[in-house]
């Protein structure tokens, strides 16, 4: 019996650590796996059309979700070009949809028009929608980032901190993956690819 149990040990152990990381994210992503350690897609904003936007007008795709502002320097078109290109390489030839939703968290300066032509520069996969700085909190909280505003230079302009990952979310909602800025396109690319095949 114990010779039984000492060779079963080794698969054990290989079993119980596949399980670990399964629950902890991990199933090989090339960015960084997140299945089960964040809500699903839940929220309600206001869209470049000016009207309601929730998760259920998302459905059925792979989305991609960015807080940022129009007015940021480098960070924030720095992302939506590497997020438009992985896109557009993922998306070739598959029946879904892989679409950007950049949550703008600075809604004194981005309203829905500003937004439309901001996230038009950058792919058709992207659209933009906002509200105000309380829901905006709630929604950053429950993705677990957050955002802050710098005193406004004599000019009134202002500088507005905010978390640079993006979350990736599949056609149900559930969270997936998170892209970080050390990300290359073609890791984003690839598990963009593999949520949107299932």
């Amino acid at each position: 019996m114990k010779r039984l149990d000492r060779r079963l040990l080794p698969r054990l152990l290989v079993l119980a650590l596949g399980l670990l990381l399964v629950a902890c994210g991990g199933r090989d992503y090339q960015t960084k796996g997140i299945e089960g350690l964040l809500p699903d897609l839940a929220f309600q904003l206001t869209g470049e059309d000016g009207e309601t936007l929730t998760e259920a007008d998302l459905a059925g795709a792979p989305t991609v979700m960015f807080f940022g502002f129009t007015h940021c320097p480098d960070v924030c078109p720095t992302a939506m070009a590497r997020i438009a290109a992985a896109t557009e390489a993922a998306g070739k030839g598959l029946d879904s949809d892989l679409q950007v939703l950049f949550v703008s968290v600075d809604p004194g300066r981005d309203d829905p028009q500003k937004l439309a032509r901001y996230t038009d520069f950058f792919s058709d996969r992207v659209s933009g929608a906002t509200a105000d700085v309380e829901t905006l909190r709630e929604l950053t909280k429950r993705y677990r980032a957050t955002f802050g505003y710098d005193e406004p230079n004599e000019f009134g302009d202002y500088n507005v901190s905010h978390s640079s990952a993006m979350y990736v979310f599949d056609a149900d909602g559930n969270a997936r993956a998170l892209f970080r800025p050390s990300d290359s396109v073609a890791a984003m690319a690839a598990d963009l690819r593999r949520i949107a095949e299932g």
